[in-house]
């Protein structure tokens, strides 16, 4: 038997699953996942994987040490999706691997999308494991509990995440038993999601974290505190005066950022952390690619730019991030977006954290860019997933200089001296 042979039978009867069969992680499948999962009163942690996918076999050693530290308190379960595509299409599955949390409501599982190491994942089990038991106490303890983009916030880590960052933060202060904080428990999860990326909130049980509330003279409950972004300092905080629903927070903070955000950075793509910051660390970035400084000289990509400094201002409350690259700088990338293929200028907004993109396919001018980018500035547009449910490779490159290329001029062939006569000339 030759060893391509052997080579394949090798891949095929132990490449197909990630974890041993005696491990802490269950494989679940569609014979089982209905018993294990949806009719169990346990909070289940379930990968959808792929047995070739980079990202999964990264993820397995974190994934299979969360398992061993959840094991009798969360299930972790894992199915091979590759396999088993009935039931990663159930669940909306479009990459690789993709993390689904089974909390109390087995009928509304929640996506997770936080770091995906054994403590993050423990962290989001404690947190499924704790909105259980507050429902089952009669009602959600706070609003932390039912949302991930609510921050948990302690008297151990409050300075740390709130004074020792430059974030915009809203704090409530409440108290588990307190009418009004259940009422606004619901308001305050959905304007945490709505303002992920732009402002942060975050709850502080008052009645446990007595030294926070102490120190920021906490007297009844609900009560919301403002750091403004920047440098803070305890008496940084500022009373919040704005409405208690959902859409009254937005407002009222996204009011208080744009005060303090400046005007959008249009900058190149140099490399991955100058991608990463605009597009993981913002809502949606906006890509443009610009033509070769050969097909397009200072004047012409200054004149784009320009374009796009307009853009980034009109649109400066989204608070989104802008890059440009040259032409062909990011091969990996366009080919991602699907760019280039009508020409350049070309255009694309991403959403990092749904994987998903929309192209310009309209004309590169203030007009066109502002009907394109109205959609998704709504949430709206017909999006595309992006290949592989990851982002291609960045490479580094120089930064443009801001000057024209100098184009070499082929020096004249003086044919003056030349006798045409004396050219030897084919035969008929």
């Amino acid at each position: 038997m030759n060893l391509k042979f052997l080579g394949i039978l090798f891949v095929l009867h132990y490449g197909s699953c990630l974890y041993p069969s005696n491990g802490d992680v269950v494989e679940l499948t569609p014979s089982n996942f209905d018993s294990l999962v949806r009719k169990s009163d346990d909070i289940w942690i379930v990968e959808f994987f792929a047995p070739w996918c980079g990202n999964c076999k990264s993820l397995a050693p974190e994934y299979a040490k969360a398992a061993k530290g959840l094991k009798g308190v969360v299930k972790v379960g894992a199915v091979n999706a590759d396999e088993h595509n009935s039931l990663g299409g159930e669940f909306g599955v479009r990459g690789f691997p993709t993390i689904t949390i089974f909390g109390a409501n087995k009928k509304k599982p929640e996506d997770y999308n936080g770091a995906r190491t054994a403590d993050g994942l423990i962290d989001a089990a404690f947190k499924a494991l704790k909105a259980k038991v507050n429902n089952q106490m009669g009602g959600k303890k706070s609003s932390s509990s039912g949302s991930s983009d609510v921050i948990e916030l302690t008297d151990d880590n409050f300075d740390k995440l709130v004074l020792g960052s430059e974030d915009l933060w809203l704090v409530e202060f409440y108290a588990p038993w307190c009418g009004h904080c259940k009422n606004l428990a619901p308001n305050w999860a959905q304007a945490a999601t709505e303002l992920k990326g732009k402002v942060k909130l975050g709850a502080l049980d008052a009645t446990v974290h007595s030294i926070k509330a102490k120190e920021y003279g906490i007297q009844g409950y609900p009560t919301i505190k403002y750091f403004p972004s920047g440098k803070k300092e305890k008496h940084s905080a500022q009373v919040y005066d704005g409405g208690r629903v959902s859409q009254d927070i937005v407002s009222w903070a996204l009011e208080k950022a744009v005060e303090s955000v400046p005007a959008p950075k249009i900058e190149q793509i140099t490399s991955e952390s100058v991608f990463k910051s605009a597009c993981v660390d913002h809502p949606l970035c906006v890509i443009s690619i610009l033509p070769n400084i050969y097909d397009c000289q200072s004047e012409c990509r200054n004149n784009y730019l320009e374009i796009l400094r307009t853009m980034g201002e009109k649109y400066r409350k989204k608070m989104w991030g802008w890059l440009w690259a040259e032409a062909s700088s990011q091969p990996e990338l366009e080919e991602a977006l699907e760019l280039g293929g009508f020409g350049y200028p070309a255009m694309a907004v991403i959403s990092h954290k749904k994987m998903k993109y929309l192209t310009l396919r309209g004309p590169f001018s203030s007009d066109g860019i502002n009907a394109f980018l109205r959609d998704p500035s709504y949430g709206k547009g017909s999006t595309a997933p992006i290949r592989g449910a990851e982002l291609s490779k960045i490479r580094d490159v120089e930064p443009w200089d801001g000057k024209d290329v100098i184009l070499e001029v082929e020096e004249d062939i003086d044919l003056s001296d030349v006798e045409l006569d004396e050219l030897p000339k084919d035969e008929l």
